[in-house]
Order: C-alpha cells, then structure tokens, then sequence
C-alpha cells in the first residue's frame, strides 16, 4: 500500500476538495484518448499525479510539473 504523504504548489498546501484532509496516496495516472485506444496507442498517451484523499478516496488530478510532495512528519 501506498505511503501517505503531503502535497503541496509552491507555498499552498493541498487539502482535499471533498473532506478537507490533508494527506493522499499518490499515484500516476494515464490520460487515455479514445484515438489512442483505437490504434493501440495508449502507452503513448499523457500522465498526471493522481492525488487519492486518504480519508474520503475523492482523486485529483493534476498535470503540471509544479506539485511538490513530502512525508507527513511524526
């Protein structure tokens, strides 16, 4: 199972849009087209950081390059 961990984009911290929590799983998630799918293609297709809330499992996604994550301390 995935580690908690905190996110943050640049000096805002991110909490769920959902619950309000504050700590997720993170994981890659592949933006599939239906073009892609179509010419076995999907490989191909682009990623974003899948934010999952560890208290609600609500998923944001984002596709910038510009999140940052870290371990909640204690």
């Amino acid at each position: 199972m995935a580690k908690p961990v905190h996110a943050a984009i640049g000096d805002r911290l991110i909490r769920c849009q959902m619950c309000d929590h504050d700590t997720f799983r993170e994981r890659e998630v592949k933006l599939n087209s239906t073009g892609m799918e179509f010419f076995n293609l999907a490989w191909a297709n682009e990623s974003a950081t899948g934010l999952i809330c560890w208290t609600c499992g609500y998923v944001h996604l984002f596709v910038n390059g510009g999140i940052r994550l870290y371990r909640p301390r204690g």
